[in-house]
């Protein structure tokens, strides 16, 4: 039983990611073609103004005829970093598997967050974005598919985007946490409490080898390389701020 067991946990399937948009044989095809084992339809967050929803619908039951597994979740549809951070979230939990993503599905901003997840991850050797070619094209209503079948499936290249190492990440986390302000030094008993930095010094000399390597190693980087946060000094104090860019970066980041 043991055995049994064990063997199903380290089997690999083929998990397929596709938005919903006015498609169907866009998602079927593909998935009855690949040989999918489980596909994750990303439906819109509003479902009251979620016009896809029906043929969200007639796609879960088609593939669940043809015995692919079903996972739904949703995104907002119009909000390029929250699709990102939905699909990064079901990479890193289907990350030992191979993943294959339909950047066809959905609208246009659904196949550039699809792209930028990918890029996300240093390792990508499991990560297999794929446009589906419409076979016919139709100018309809929005209640009938806008293509029906397939003339090709066309796999794309992934690429690298660098992010932030893991430390600055997990301060950027911080500085969000605390409404995108803080202290110079409630930031740095934050970082130390949460061991993001080790600070070696003389108990004399403790509070200034903290800030300094708070500035090295988090403060600076993130503000002149990354442009994620901003630095004020207001009285005696240093305020750390989220800038726009910190904040729409820890949408899909952190």
């Amino acid at each position: 039983m043991d055995t049994v067991h064990t063997m199903k946990n380290t089997l690999k399937l083929r998990i397929h990611i596709a938005p919903v948009g006015f498609e169907i044989d866009r998602i079927i095809i593909p998935a009855k073609k690949m040989r999918a084992d489980k596909v994750w339809l990303i439906g819109h967050s509003n479902l009251s103004e979620d016009k896809a929803r029906p043929f969200l619908e007639k796609i879960r039951k088609a593939l669940e005829k043809n015995n692919i597994e079903v996972q739904e979740i949703t995104a907002d549809r119009y909000r390029l970093f929250d699709i990102v951070r939905v699909v990064k979230e079901i990479i890193l939990q289907e990350k030992q598997h191979d993943i294959y993503l339909n950047v066809a599905s959905g609208s246009k901003i659904h196949a550039v967050g699809l792209m930028m997840a990918t890029m996300i991850f240093d390792d990508r050797t499991n990560l297999n974005p794929f446009y589906a070619q419409a076979k016919d094209y139709h100018h309809t209503k929005v209640t009938e598919p806008q293509t029906t079948g397939i003339e090709e499936i066309h796999d794309l290249p992934t690429y690298q985007i660098q992010t932030p190492p893991q430390k600055q990440l997990e301060a950027l986390k911080i500085l969000v946490e605390n409404n995108g302000k803080m202290k110079k030094k409630d930031m740095a008993e934050k970082v130390i409490e949460a061991k993001i930095i080790e600070v070696n010094a003389k108990i004399g000399n403790q509070s200034q080898a903290t800030f300094a390597s708070l500035d090295k190693n988090i403060i600076s980087p993130l503000e002149n390389a990354w442009g994620y946060v901003r630095t004020e000094k207001i009285g005696r104090n240093r305020w750390i701020h989220l800038t726009d860019e910190g904040r729409w970066a820890s949408e899909f980041l952190i």
